[in-house]
This record gives structure tokens, sequence and C-alpha cells, in this order.
């Protein structure tokens, strides 16, 4: 259910506010202040979104009255009244930031009309503000890549559930793509063209988390200087994304689950309802069943979470897709520096692929891309430039004897190596063997670097 808009009218006029009531109230929630201050009360109590505001009070003047709440709220929308259109007077008002200007008696269709369009300003101004700050976070051209059967199930999942308003719980290691497989099934869907909004729970302070979410009236705490609109109620109609879902306190996820349940909540420092309608997709890099079973999250939430389930594989389980990814984020960095695309050569490709296990998982090989990018002067990324690179060291205690040998001699090989700054000539004369045996011991039988 989408929230209804609220009209705060300010007028000293009894009959004047209930005639606005009558012609509003059958499409928006009509607050009345009879009284400049008993407005600016009204105003702190309530989300309100647009202003009726008479310019003639017997408390304050009406303009003086715009600048302040315009002060309070910036992005809520005023329309001024009076009995007189005074040109100076409307100029005025309107450099202050009110939408508009109205002169009683009015004509019902037209104060119908000039609230309605000043409510679909606040509305795309309100979610113009979220997308701006998104575009700085997500770069679009970002995309799920693999070709392993791991993760043509995921696309499969994906589009059978973009089209449902289930609840999906998306597990998986720090740096898998979670969250770009939930924009994934963002975009699938029938929200696609409403807001998608990320939480990140571990990123907010446990003080500041119920503010983030629900948002807060002027004066609810110290500090709060201002009313400000929560996540949730900026997400209404589309897509909460609530990263690190398990990080939350069991407090706040007591609180989750009745807005996921009623879909409907308070700001802090305020009784109004608002209500939304939003599709939670959540995140976690912890396995949220055994946190569950240790009494670290509330099971009525994970059930609630976990409609749709959707776990995405660490890197090292889909080897295959290693090189297609490292070839997309050299096109992607080629892109965004307007360099000539770089390649990795054979050798180089093959040690990525095989002999690390990227614990960073696809986040860690996008950094290494952009890192060695910059740094490589040659169209060519070889087998000396990645050597900068730590290998990941082995855990050789359980190995037999001549696998243990092997593995400490291509770890204590690559330490040598950083010292040299790749240079294996260098590192063979440190290390009182040929060059080639260096090779030999990496790599295999010596092969020439190859693009």
């Amino acid at each position: 259910m989408d929230e209804i808009e609220t009209v705060l009218v300010i007028d000293d006029e009894n009959g004047v506010r209930e005639s606005f009531k009558m012609v509003l109230k059958s499409q928006y929630n009509v607050l009345l202040a009879e009284t400049g201050q008993k407005g600016i009360e009204v105003f702190k109590d309530n989300a309100v979104d647009l202003i009726l505001l008479d310019i003639l009070l017997p408390d304050m003047n009406g303009i003086d009255l715009l600048e302040r709440l315009k002060g309070m709220e910036p992005n809520v929308e005023i329309i001024m009244v009076s009995a007189v259109k005074e040109i100076p007077m409307a100029v005025k008002a309107m450099k202050l930031g009110a939408y508009d200007y109205i002169t009683k008696p009015f004509v019902v269709e037209d104060i119908k009309n000039v609230v309605s369009r000043a409510i679909e300003k606040h509305s795309l101004i309100k979610e113009v503000t979220y997308l701006k700050d998104e575009l700085l976070r997500y770069h679009p051209s970002k995309k799920i890549i693999g070709e392993t059967k791991e993760m043509k199930d995921i696309f499969e999942l994906i589009n059978n559930i973009a089209d449902s308003d289930g609840s999906v719980l998306i597990q998986g290691e720090s740096g898998t793509g979670k969250e770009l497989v939930a924009r994934a099934i963002h975009s699938q869907g029938p929200r696609r063209d409403k807001p998608f909004v990320v939480i990140n729970c571990a990123a907010i302070p446990e003080t500041l988390m119920e503010s983030e979410l629900f948002g807060h009236t002027k004066g609810a705490f110290t500090g709060a200087s201002r009313s400000k609109v929560g996540k949730l109620e900026i997400a209404d109609r589309g897509v909460a994304f609530l990263d690190d879902v398990d990080t939350l306190d069991i407090n706040m996820q007591a609180k989750l689950l009745r807005v996921i349940q009623e879909k409907e909540f308070e700001r802090l420092g305020s009784t109004k309802i608002i209500r939304v309608d939003v599709r939670f997709i959540a995140a976690s890099n912890k396995n949220l069943k055994k946190l569950v079973q240790k009494e670290h999250f509330r099971e009525d939430l994970y059930y609630r979470l976990n409609v749709f389930p959707v776990d995405v594989p660490p890197l090292r389980k889909r080897k295959e897709d290693i090189p297609l990814l490292l070839d997309y984020c050299l096109k992607l960095q080629s892109q965004k520096t307007g360099k000539p695309l770089k390649q990795f050569s054979k050798n180089a490709m093959y040690i990525l692929t095989n002999q690390y296990d990227w614990p960073g998982n696809v986040r860690e090989l996008q950094n290494l891309v952009e890192r060695l990018s910059t740094i490589v002067k040659d169209p060519i990324i070889r087998v000396e430039d990645i050597s900068f690179f730590s290998h990941g060291k082995q855990d050789i205690v359980d190995l037999p004897l001549k696998e243990a040998v092997s593995a400490f001699e291509k770890q204590y090989i690559h330490e040598v190596l950083k010292k040299t700054h790749g240079n294996r000539t260098r590192a063979a004369r440190l290390l009182g063997v040929h060059r080639n045996t260096l090779q030999n011991k990496l790599y295999g039988p010596s092969q020439p670097e190859q693009a």
C-alpha cells in the first residue's frame, strides 16, 4: 500500500481551513493549524509533504514563516495563500522557495491541480536526491560475469524470482558480488523503475540505525536539527537492500521484522504511521542459520528474509570464470582511463587462475587489475609484473613431504622476487640457481611468455 501524502493547512480562518480539508481529504492526509506557532508544532510532529500557508496570520508574518519552515525542511513544498494578489509579495515568496501563490476565493479544480503538481514535484525531488547519491557509489557498467554451472544456476534463479515480491536472502563470502545479484533481481522485476535503496548495516552506527531506516522529526534526539526522511520511506514501491544484515542488533532485528510483516513504521519522535510497499533483499557473508542456532540472529526474521535463498559461490569454486573476469576488468579499466587495452600473458593468466585462491573474491580481482593496469607500462602484463602480488601462502603442515617442499620453494622464491621487483635473473642469482631452474620450480618446464 502506498503512503498517503500529508498536506498541512495554516490559516486563521476556520472556513478556509475546512474548505481546503473538504477539497483535499479524499486524496491526502490533511492537517490543520490556525496560527503560525501551531503550524510549526504540527510540522515538527509529522512528515509533511506540502503546506498551504496564509500570508496574514495573527501571530506572525506568513513570509517569515515560509523562510523558517524551509530552513527546517528545504524539500517541503509550500503554496502561499492570500485574499489579495500582491505582485511584490508573490515575487518575494517565490524567491524564498514557495512553489506557487494563490488567492481567495479559490476554484476547487485549480486547487486540486496546483496541489497535485506540487506533490509530484516533492516526490520527484526526494527520488532524484537519492538517485544522485546512488550514481556516486554505483557504476552502471558493472555486471555479473560467469559461464560456470554455478553461475548459470544463479542467473536462472534470478530470472525465476525477479517478478515476485518475496524477500530474498543472498549469502556468500565478502567480495563475491552479492549486491550485483540484488541489483540484477531488481532490474529484471516490476519495480525496476523505482528506487533501489542500499542500507549498509555494518557501516551505520547502532545508535543511528533506527533514524537511518525510519527517519526522524526535528528535535527527536540531541543533534536532530531538522526532520529527515528514512531510507525505507525513500524505498517505497521499490527495493530495500540490507547489506550485512547479520550486524543488526537484536532490538533492531525485532523492529525490522515488524516492518516486513506490517509494511508500516513511525519516524523517531513522531506517532504518525507511515505505510510503505517495499521488497526486501538482504545479504550476509556469514551463515545466518548458524547465527540463529547461537541466538545471535532472530529465527523469525531469518525465515521472513529467507523466502528466496541465493548462495553466491566464492571465486575459488568457479576458477573457469577467472579469465573472463580478468579480461572484462581490463576492458573496464581501459574504458575508464581512456588508455590502450592491456592483456595478461598466457603464463600470468595461468598463475592467476590456478595458483591462487582469491580470498577477497571478485572485489580483490578488480582491485588487482586496477593496480596492474596503472603500474605496468607495457601492453602485456607478465609473470614478473604479478610477482608484486601475494600468491597466498599455503598451509604445508598436512602435505606429503615432496609437495610440502615444492610449496615452500614456491613461497620462498616469490618472497625473493618481491625483493628484486620481479627481476627473475637477479632472483636466480640471489638463490644461487640458473634462471631456467627458477622458472621450472615456479611454473613447470620453461616456456617463453605469450600474450
